[in-house]
């Protein structure tokens, strides 16, 4: 199986927000420190908001944060949200025009099916916190500057 640019740009997102929590994330920045295009990644922004993974501030001063906190994100929230299809084969779904004559004799589908569940089961094992975990290290690869300490009361 292999997951789309969508997922992979998603999770990397998360992973930036993470960082660079508590700070806002600008999306120039983003786009810039994975080298996507700042149009794909507006339009992968919006359904990681409409599900609250993300949230937005708009204004000169905007930017975007973590909707949950990072430990609460698994990579299988990212996945299903980002995946349109999870069919490992044309019959695996049990829909489409595909007739296969050994559909009734055949133990494919349900091993599938087995390593789909293993996968997710493995994805739900991780979170963005999990991923983030090297703070200082991506801080440095993502080019993002220490954040200043909050102000003292």
């Amino acid at each position: 199986m292999r997951l789309t640019r969508q997922s992979n740009y998603a999770i990397r997102t998360l992973v930036y927000c993470a960082v660079n929590a508590p700070n806002l994330s600008r999306i120039a920045d983003i786009a810039h420190a994975h080298s996507i295009s700042e149009l794909f990644l507006f339009k992968l922004i919006k359904p990681l908001v409409d599900a609250g993974l993300l949230d937005t501030v708009r204004g000169r001063k905007g930017g975007i944060r973590l909707g949950r906190p990072a430990a609460d994100i698994t990579l299988l929230d990212v996945v299903k949200l980002t995946e349109e299809s999870f069919a490992m084969a044309e019959c695996f779904d049990g829909g489409g025009d595909v007739l296969c004559p050994l559909a009734d004799a055949c133990d494919l589908s349900g091993a599938l099916r087995e390593a789909l569940g293993a996968f997710f089961d493995v994805l739900d094992g991780y979170t963005i916190a999990d991923l983030a975990g090297k703070k200082r290290s991506l801080r440095e690869r993502l080019g993002i500057a220490d954040a200043a300490p909050p102000p003292v009361n």
